[in-house]
């Protein structure tokens, strides 16, 4: 965390954007705020060191089809009160629909408040304010051009807001007031202060910062007007799309998470950056079947990265790669294994990609939905690949984690969440004992109810004898007899045995529960498996290459 005391600078933009013309709008019917001179005038810095024009005005004549044609965004800086009338807001909401870009600041919610394009627009409007006062400003989305620069708590003084509605439920907040930190809060524990959002073809942000004219000769607060612009001028990209329900996998604490293979990641200001590789940092406390994943990446430059999904549990980082799908991070290299690319498997829209893409230097946030055994693709909001895994071998459920490629390839991740969709249930995480069932209804068997290292293991009719009483461990070993499910001499070969042996925690002994049913053995990558899937007492399992057949299917004690 960066303390209050530390000055932030304000951020150049990673490259040189494409010149543009934004407007500043600040005519008030109501409240006037000393502090519009000042905002002008730091948006007009701002504007000649990051390429773009600005023109001022309070005369709203300039809102008309042909008048705004000239600008890419329009900033209303501390507005007050009715401000155009009915031809002119027509005019601005043809602007909006063609994709023109809306900044509000401060005062932008006491604005026009009989127009509702506006309302919606704006997101929400000013119900009270106390005092100014110093207050904590909580920041939720440190990816978004607008705070990414910020830490997680943004300590300030200014006058803080108290809108009618919270706008959670239509934008995506960046940032939240911590009401125990001041005086004066009315919304409670969600009090939205910083949001955007894409309405009917155009963009729009609104900070409720911007009351003060201390503000605008603060360079952090600078900063977070200048990603505002670039985010309403289609100069950076964000994924402004409303977002709840998000259950944190990563974002500060790594409790859960395991690395395998060289490398590692530093953990700092809640970002993680990759060191050294290649390996792979992963969520081992638990698989996941349906679900949306999101997660903030950045690359240094020219880098290499990605994430991966439905893998089996294995501290080597190749078994992700064999068994498992990358979403790669790597926007130079070829069609299937570039950024959005399923690697190997299927390109990204490229055109869709390079349109929403930020360059490195700057944050992106990916979104992978995974239904079933479909695969959605989402960078900044924008689909951009839609894949379908037909491999009986993998699956899209199971483990995730994030690469670490290798020295030189310099990447950093925030934020890391997850929403569980329903529908299928992930594998046990926790410990079962009881039968196994698997082909025909039968049991899987130790033979002859024996100890001796070496025992076979066989499909029988089931008896509810210790023969058949399994302790299953969520990736760990399966016992009975008080030994452990074995593949003999450790050997990955289609057809070798599985037997009892005295457990000794090698990778023969470990086993995977996959949602498909079928019991995986990491280190050979094959399932659990009827011989010539014949159902009858005394049949050979062994390990095969993975099918999804029935004679793989087991159901595991809970």
């Amino acid at each position: 965390m960066i303390p209050a005391s530390v000055a932030i600078a304000s951020p150049a933009a990673a490259a040189a954007d494409d010149p543009y013309d934004v407007l500043v709008f600040s005519k008030t019917a109501g409240f006037r705020h000393d502090a519009i001179p000042a905002g002008i005038q730091a948006i007009r810095t701002l504007g000649a060191a990051n390429s773009f024009s600005v023109t001022a005005t309070e005369d709203a004549a300039a809102f008309t089809t042909a008048g705004l044609a000239n600008y890419e965004a329009v900033v209303f800086l501390n507005t007050t009160g009715d401000v155009l009338n009915a031809t002119q807001q027509t005019a601005f909401e043809g602007y909006i629909r063609g994709g023109g870009g809306y900044v509000g600041v401060h005062a932008a919610a006491d604005t026009e408040y009989d127009w509702p394009f506006y309302g919606q627009l704006v997101g929400a409007y000013f119900a009270s304010h106390p005092a100014i006062q110093p207050a904590a400003v909580v920041v939720e989305n440190r990816a978004h051009p607008a705070t990414a620069h910020l830490p997680q708590r943004w300590n300030r003084t200014d006058e803080w807001y108290n809108y009618r509605t919270n706008a959670r439920s239509t934008a995506r907040v960046l940032a939240t007031l911590d009401e125990s930190s001041y005086s004066g809060g009315g919304m409670g524990a969600d009090h939205p202060h910083v949001w955007c959002k894409t309405y009917e073809g155009g963009r729009s942000i609104y900070t409720g910062g911007g009351h003060t004219i201390e503000s605008y000769s603060d360079p952090a607060f600078r900063a977070h007007l200048l990603g505002g612009i670039r985010y309403a001028a289609e100069a950076a990209n964000a994924d402004c799309r409303p977002e709840t329900g998000y259950t944190p996998l990563y974002n500060g604490s790594t409790a859960g998470w395991s690395q395998a293979g060289p490398g590692a990641f530093t953990n700092t200001d809640a970002t993680l950056t990759s060191t050294g590789g290649m390996g792979l940092f992963w969520y081992s406390q638990k698989q996941f079947t349906n679900y949306s994943l999101k997660l903030d990446w950045k690359l240094a430059g020219d880098d290499n990265t990605g994430v991966f999904l439905g893998f089996p549990p294995s501290s080597d980082p190749w078994s992700a790669v064999n068994n498992g799908y990358e979403v790669q991070i790597d926007a130079t290299d070829a069609a299937d294994r570039t950024t959005g690319a399923v690697y190997t498997f299927k390109s990204a829209d490229l055109a869709a990609r390079d349109a929403a893409l930020n360059p490195p230097g700057e944050w992106n946030t990916y979104e992978l939905l995974v239904e079933g055994e479909r695969l959605q693709v989402f960078l900044n909001g924008t689909r951009i690949n839609d894949f379908t895994n037909t491999d009986p071998v993998r699956s899209l459920a199971g483990h995730i984690g994030l690469q670490n490629h290798g020295d030189g390839d310099d990447a950093s991740f925030r934020n890391v969440r997850i929403k569980e969709l329903g529908g299928t249930p992930p594998p046990p995480t926790g410990t079962g004992t009881g039968p196994i069932v698997g082909l025909a209804g039968k049991c899987l068997d130790v033979a002859g109810g024996g100890t001796a290292d070496g025992t076979k293991i066989q499909l029988y009719t089931c008896n509810n004898s210790n023969a058949q009483k399994w302790t299953v461990t969520a990736d760990g070993p399966v016992k009975a007899q008080g030994k452990c499910l074995d593949v003999a001499g450790g050997a990955t070969a289609n057809g070798t045995k599985a037997q009892l042996w005295t457990c000794n925690g090698s990778g023969a002994q470990v086993w995977s529960a996959r949602p498909d049913q079928t019991l995986r053995n990491p280190q050979s990558g094959r399932c659990l498996d009827v011989s010539q899937n014949s159902s009858a007492n005394g049949q050979q399992i062994h390990i095969w290459d993975c099918l999804g057949a029935a004679n793989q299917k087991w159901a595991l004690p809970q």
